[in-house]
């Protein structure tokens, strides 16, 4: 052993770094006073709208391919390059969508906060 001290801590490295988005700090809200629950009850409620629109979106637009298919049965012998566009629409295309949705519901999510945040701290000024 040598004296050069304590081996230094090792750190994990997982991946590049995420983006945080940076937040004020607020104080605590009591969710229990009648002000504090009207403030977590709006949150609350709006993130909710925001996932329902968004499962609404996929539903109609993902959910209803199937039915399509169904309903207009052209549409099964319909190939692109080769490949059925069933397969195309439900097997490739769906994954980007699905990325687009996630993405739009992220921001809208972290926007939601964000003002959720300014809301609270114009209240305590």
């Amino acid at each position: 052993m040598s004296d050069q001290g304590p081996a230094p801590e090792r750190v994990r490295v997982s991946g590049p770094p995420r983006r945080r988005t940076p937040t004020a700090r607020t104080a605590d809200i009591d969710d229990e006073t009648r002000l504090g629950g009207m403030y977590m009850g709006s949150l609350l409620r709006e993130q909710l709208r925001l996932a329902l629109g968004i499962l609404t979106v996929l539903g109609l637009t993902v959910g209803l391919l199937p039915l399509a298919f169904h309903l207009v049965p052209e549409l099964s012998g319909t190939e692109v390059l080769g490949v059925p566009l069933a397969w195309v629409l439900l097997g490739v295309l769906v994954y980007p969508w699905l990325l687009v949705l996630g993405w739009v519901y992220v921001r809208r999510a972290e926007r939601n906060e964000h003002d959720f945040a300014e809301l609270v701290t114009e209240v305590e000024r």
